[in-house]
């Protein structure tokens, strides 16, 4: 047993102030834990050496009466004591380590009983219309989901027979293994950690406690959802095993693309065609709406891309009452193809707009052509 005159400060050791909290003592003990643990250094003295200083000092300073005294009287406080230091009787690994055991043992941390397996999650895809998406809907789904086998009400056995205690783990579920330093628990490959092996099994759910079944449910789609968000059906999973809680279902949303719409999250755009007329004179036109139509009105001289906004007129923002808007962009339609008449009254109106350019451009006391022939002189 080393001196109280030799041995390392076990605030040094950790690496924190003597005013360090809790979480902090916790957290620098962890570290240093996974980084010199036995079983990720075999065979390796230096790492081993320091593995247990850090222990020795976490299990001082994690504990309040203990820490008080070793900050008043310094290692004397502990002198045939602190020295005796047993890992197997230090109670703080459980707490600090109870998700590394499964990482390095493929176990759990502790020697408790098996309490029941959670059931699995399932994931269900629904597509729906982007209108059903906007007001919100009820659906009903079908799910293929094992649930509790009704044949054997869940224990697995054939009806007349009884599941017996597994004699590799005495019913605990679990098997105690020393490693390192540790006495640590894994399930029960005998009985696959149930505490009990079936010698005759159900002739439906062949052992395995559970069965395929179809089942309806009806799903609450919410005013405002969006593609690729989900729904949690609580419970609505695959069933657990000896009494453990059954997993849940997520509900992932699609929505069908609309043929006049786009959505960018609360609001709609749309485009609108109008006709050279409309734009140059003004005008009224019909607009799409998710909740019918409406008349927009166009000013005269509107430009091919102008966006007009409808407030008020988008999709519901989700867990609230407000909308947002709904974006129109005009188009100005240019015909490929139009008649003799169409096409000798475009000529007339290009004489028209030929002269007047001339006029408009002789009226500047500097001509528009001129300008640019500037700009390259």
């Amino acid at each position: 047993m080393s001196s109280t005159l030799s041995k390392k400060d076990y605030y040094e050791i950790l690496g924190v102030g003597k005013s360090a909290s809790d979480a902090d003592i916790k957290k620098a003990y962890r570290k240093l834990a996974m980084q010199y643990h036995p079983d990720k250094n075999p065979d390796n003295k230096e790492a081993e050496t320091k593995f247990k200083e850090a222990s020795e000092a976490y299990s001082v300073l994690s504990d309040q009466d203990k820490r008080s005294k070793y900050d008043q009287f310094g290692h004397a406080a502990f002198q045939g004591g602190a020295g005796g230091f047993d890992f197997n009787n230090f109670q703080g690994f459980e707490d600090v380590f109870g998700d590394i055991f499964s990482s390095f043992f493929g176990g759990s941390g502790g020697g408790r009983q098996s309490t029941g397996q959670p059931g699995a999650d399932l994931r269900y895809d629904l597509e729906i219309t982007f209108e059903e998406a906007a007001f919100g809907a009820e659906k009903e789904i079908e799910v293929r989901r094992r649930r509790t086998c009704r044949e054997c009400t869940g224990t697995g056995a054939a009806k007349g027979s009884n599941a017996k205690t597994c004699t590799d783990c005495h019913g605990a579920g679990q098997i105690r293994m020393q490693q390192g330093f540790f006495a640590v628990s894994r399930p029960c490959p005998t009985c696959q950690g149930r505490g009990q092996v079936i010698e005759k099994p159900c002739h439906v759910c062949r052992g395995a406690a559970l069965e395929p079944i179809s089942s309806k449910l009806k799903v609450n789609i919410p005013a405002g959802i969006d593609e690729s968000q989900r729904l949690k059906l609580r419970g609505e999973g695959e069933s657990g095993l000896q009494g453990g809680p059954a997993g849940d279902l997520y509900v992932v949303i699609g929505i069908k693309a609309h043929k006049y719409f786009q959505r960018h999250e609360s609001d709609i755009v749309c485009e609108m065609p109008i006709a050279y007329t409309m734009a140059v004179m003004g005008g009224e036109i019909e607009v799409p709406t998710i909740e019918g139509k409406i008349k927009l009105k166009i000013p005269a001289g509107t430009k091919s891309g102008k966006v007009f906004r409808l407030r008020n007129k988008g999709i519901q923002i989700l867990g609230t009452t407000r909308r947002g808007d709904q974006h129109v962009k005009v188009d100005v339609h240019i015909p490929k193809k139009i008649s003799d008449k169409h096409l000798k009254l475009i000529e007339e109106l290009q004489k028209i707009e030929e002269e007047e350019f001339k006029l408009k451009v002789n009226d500047e006391p500097e001509g528009l052509f001129d300008k640019f022939k500037n700009i390259f002189s």
